[in-house]
C-alpha cells in the first residue's frame, strides 16, 4: 500500500472533520450543526393548564407514571401514543384535566431527561474524537518518519499504517453516529409538542 496516500487521505478526514466541531463558541464540545439548546422550554411545547405542582406528583399516580414510560419511549409510535393519551382521559371522566396535566408534567420531566442524555452523549464523543483526532496525527507523523528512515522498517511501516487505517475508520464510523444522533434532540421536542397538543385537544 502506499501509505504516503494514506497519510494525506488521512489528515484531510481529521483537518475536515474537526472543522464541523464547535460551531457555537458557547458549547465548545457540541458537534452539531443544529444550535444547541440545553432544556425544552415548556412555553414552546404547552399551551395548556399550567402545570403547578403536578411536576412533583405524577410519579405518585401508578396510572400516568405507567403510561408515561409508554409515551416517553421513542419506539411507541407517535399515532399509538396519541392513541393512547386519547383513551386514557376518556377514562378519567371529571378528572380529565387533572389527569391530562399531570401526564404532561411527567412527559415533560422525562422527554426532557432523555434529551439532556443525548446532549451529554453527543459532548462525550466529541471529546474522544478529539483524543482520536490527536492520535491520527500522532502516528502520522510516527509513519512519516518510519518511512523517511534510510532504510525504511517496512514491517513497522506496514504495521503502523494499517493501524492508522483502523483508527481511521473508526474515528469516520463515529463521524456518521454523531451526525445521525444529531437529529435526536429535535425529534424529542418534536414528539413531545405532538403529545401535548393531544392532551390539550383532549382537556378542553
Amino acid at each position: 500500500m502506499n501509505w504516503r496516500i494514506a497519510i494525506a487521505a488521512t489528515l484531510a478526514v481529521t483537518v475536515s472533520a474537526e472543522a464541523c466541531l464547535a460551531a457555537d463558541p458557547r458549547y465548545p464540545d457540541w458537534p452539531c450543526v443544529q444550535a444547541k439548546v440545553p432544556e425544552i422550554s415548556l412555553a414552546a411545547v404547552w399551551a395548556g393548564p399550567p402545570l403547578d405542582d403536578a411536576a412533583g406528583k405524577w410519579k405518585n399516580d401508578a396510572r400516568v407514571s405507567a403510561l408515561v414510560s409508554k409515551l416517553g419511549a421513542r419506539r411507541t409510535p407517535l399515532d399509538e401514543a396519541q392513541k393512547a393519551i386519547t383513551e386514557f382521559l376518556a377514562s378519567a371522566a371529571a378528572e380529565k384535566a387533572r389527569a391530562g396535566v399531570l401526564l404532561f408534567a411527567g412527559l415533560f420531566d422525562t422527554l426532557n431527561a432523555q434529551r439532556s442524555s443525548v446532549l451529554n452523549g453527543l459532548e462525550r464523543v466529541t471529546r474522544k474524537q478529539r483524543e482520536a483526532a490527536d492520535k491520527i496525527r500522532s502516528d502520522t507523523l510516527a509513519l512519516q518518519a518510519l518511512q523517511d528512515a534510510s532504510p525504511p522498517d517496512q514491517a513497522k511501516v506496514d504495521e503502523l499504517g494499517n493501524q492508522l487505517v483502523w483508527e481511521t475508520r473508526i474515528f469516520e464510523d463515529r463521524r456518521r453516529v454523531i451526525k445521525f444522533v444529531c437529529e435526536v434532540p429535535t425529534a424529542i421536542d418534536q414528539r413531545l409538542f405532538a403529545l401535548g397538543r393531544t392532551i390539550q385537544q383532549e382537556i378542553e
